[in-house]
């Protein structure tokens, strides 16, 4: 059975969906936003994942980006930024709507019944972990570049980023969370962010091959893995050692102080990096990563939706929403591009406490939180 169907997600097809043999075969098809998630796509997504979830023909799902070029060398990029900023400053709901829809289908794929297959290939950022870290299958290239940035844009690393990077091996879910730091496939194995690794040039063998496999079948899965998997390109492995000597401080200041008083190169590019992005996301990752560690899913993105609501609506800074932290990052990144954010405080050493835990208070009751219904 081989059916296709175009999913209109605004003056284009944003998501294209196929079903080639017994696997549901989805494409991110924006590719000069490098697949970048907008409202409607999440929304695309969610009700195909929902289709198929049930569906007897449906026995598997497989998910790619698309490039310039063609398919693949592009997965996604993130969330739309530049919506959040219009958004925000226009006081839309459809930015609430936007984390309220993109946190339930994280939700939705963490805990699809069926294999679901991410081709994570290029850019995997944010949003795109978002989509791709609760797959069954997580599939790297030595092409691929894999990254949490939220910090640079005075955010922090959503969309189940506090669940899934608190349980990467020692404290380098810290180190991933606050520098934003982009890792390619060797790094993203290691710390557990990836399942196995295909050359980018049998891409499109793998993804053909899907539609032939009948994955309702014991072994199907593995047998399908083992004709394309790959030893993976050799990159240089992240140093553990350090980074569990600095990241596994108490507070952000005494890890860049740590950084600081450190001498080697890695360390000095560290420290410089974590003075850049915003001091007050700094601390207040640090704070998500933590908490997290003790959380279920579902928990953990219900708190990541608390977080965004203070991000965009600083009431507890006595600020306005224009006045936020993301709103002035992603100015400086992608509106102004003038990559000088006026950070609020602008150092680190100036973040007291009383400004960070507000953030991990709901603005909801239980019974009344966008994410109620999360199981």
């Amino acid at each position: 059975m081989n059916t296709k169907t175009v999913l209109p997600t605004g003056n284009a097809a944003e998501i294209v969906t196929e079903v080639h043999g017994h696997v549901g075969l989805i494409t991110l098809n924006r590719p000069k936003a490098l697949n970048a998630l907008s409202l409607p796509m999440i929304r695309s997504l969610t009700e195909c994942l929902l289709s198929w979830r049930h569906a007897p023909t449906v026995h598997a799902v497989a998910v790619r980006g698309t490039g310039k070029t063609g398919p693949f060398g592009a997965f996604c990029a993130g969330g739309d930024i530049r919506f959040f900023h219009q958004t925000a400053l226009a006081g839309s709901d459809e930015l609430e709507q936007f984390f309220t829809e993109e946190y339930a289908l994280n939700h939705l794929i963490h805990n699809y019944p069926k294999p679901y297959i991410a081709f994570m290939d290029g850019i995997v950022m944010g949003g795109g972990m978002g989509i791709s870290q609760g797959a069954q299958i997580r599939i790297v290239t030595e092409r691929t570049r894999m990254a949490m940035p939220e910090t640079n844009i005075g955010l922090f690393p959503d969309v189940g980023g506090g669940y899934f990077l608190s349980r990467c091996p020692g404290h380098s879910g810290e180190w991933l969370a606050l520098t934003g730091e982009t890792i390619g496939s060797s790094q993203a194995l290691e710390m557990g962010l990836a399942d196995t690794c295909f050359e980018a040039t049998q891409l499109a063998s793998a993804w053909a091959a899907l539609g032939t496999s009948d994955f309702d079948r014991a072994g199907a899965v593995d047998q399908w893995l083992a004709l394309f998997s790959s030893t993976g390109a050799e990159a240089p492995s992240a140093p553990v050692s350090q980074i569990d000597q600095h990241f596994g401080k108490h507070t952000v200041s005494a890890i860049v102080h740590s950084l600081e008083a450190d001498d080697s190169a890695w360390a000095q590019h560290t420290a410089h990096t974590l003075r850049r992005r915003s001091p007050l996301m700094l601390h207040v990752v640090l704070a998500q990563i933590r908490r997290a560690r003790q959380m279920a899913l579902a928990d953990d993105l219900r708190m990541e939706r608390d977080m965004i609501h203070h991000c965009f609506h600083p009431r507890h800074l006595n600020l306005g929403d224009a006045q936020s932290e993301a709103v002035e990052g992603i100015r400086a990144l992608a509106v102004d591009k003038d990559n000088t954010p006026h950070w609020n405080p602008s150092r680190i050493e100036q973040v007291e406490a009383s400004m960070v835990t507000p953030f991990f208070s709901s603005p909801w009751s239980p019974g009344a939180h966008p994410l109620r219904d999360l199981g």
